[in-house]
């Protein structure tokens, strides 16, 4: 069964500014922009701490190459870069900018309706606060990325790698597969124009090798979990399992603990108790 870790959650995209009549009447370029979700990265050490972050060898793939200023720090670190760039305007000046450049290929194109390469490739990326849920879920469908490197908003970094001390369905169902990991703070200032909240790297970078082998069982197992029955992390297991209360002791968790406080490595365990 093919993988599919997404579930539509778009809550923390950016939210766009309503043109209210008032004011001088928007440029065609910055309508474009505000559709877009567009934030360019003008801080050098910002984009310095972010390829550094991503490490990056062989093919890497750009959401939203932009300006292209992580696209030649990325090729300047020896990988071959292709960026994806929507706003034509943009991607024509890249491409012609770019054009001698043996390492780089810029494609105006939508980044979450391509089709992810054959050869192991990472994907690293300012990207688009608005569509950063359908990014990830692009990432992680992707047979052969070995890891993805991102900028997004830092309040999505910080709930999917549990730094606000609670862990997302979409981080534990693809834990066997896929660590998460928060990086660096990018303050707001090193963008233009500048956004509303910081930003932050989210590093994911596949497993060598998965912690569950059947995919199924475990997104059955989990989105159990998380579908509220009952109030409790035990008490949803229990209307499907046996032995929940000594796979929840096993775990090192509460017979009461609520479904977002329990650590994906506790949930390794609990898989482990309930399916043998």
């Amino acid at each position: 069964m093919a993988q599919n870790f997404a579930h539509g959650n778009y809550s923390h995209s950016q939210r766009k500014v309503k043109n209210t009549g008032g004011g001088a009447p928007r440029r065609p370029d910055d309508r474009l922009r505000r559709t877009l979700s567009q934030n360019f990265l003008v801080d050098g050490h910002a984009v310095e701490l972010l390829v550094k972050t991503a490490d990056p060898v062989g093919l890497v793939l750009e959401p939203g190459a932009g300006q292209g200023a992580v696209t030649l720090a990325l090729a300047e670190a020896g990988a071959r870069v292709v960026g994806y760039e929507l706003d034509p305007r943009l991607a024509s000046m890249l491409a012609a900018r770019t054009r001698r450049h043996p390492r780089i290929k810029v494609v105006r194109d939508d980044f979450t309706a391509a089709r992810a390469p054959r050869e192991p490739f990472a994907v690293v990326g300012n990207i688009p606060y608005s569509i950063t849920s359908e990014i990830v879920d692009w990432c992680l469908r992707a047979p052969a990325l070995t890891s993805a490197t991102l900028l997004t908003q830092r309040e999505y970094a910080r709930k999917r790698t549990g730094d606000c001390g609670r862990w997302s369905l979409v981080t534990v169902e693809s834990w066997p597969w896929f660590s998460w990991r928060l990086g660096g703070t990018v303050d707001r200032v090193s963008f233009r124009p500048v956004p509303s909240v910081d930003s932050a790297i989210l590093r994911i970078d596949r497993r060598p090798q998965p912690l569950v082998e059947e995919f199924a069982g475990w997104q059955e197992l989990v989105e159990l979990g998380f579908g509220g029955v009952g109030g409790s992390l035990g008490a949803s297991l229990a209307t499907r399992y046996d032995g929940v209360g000594r796979a929840l002791a096993a775990a090192g968790i509460a017979s009461d603990a609520l479904v977002g406080h329990v650590h994906p490595d506790q949930w390794i365990t609990l898989w482990e108790r309930l399916h043998r």
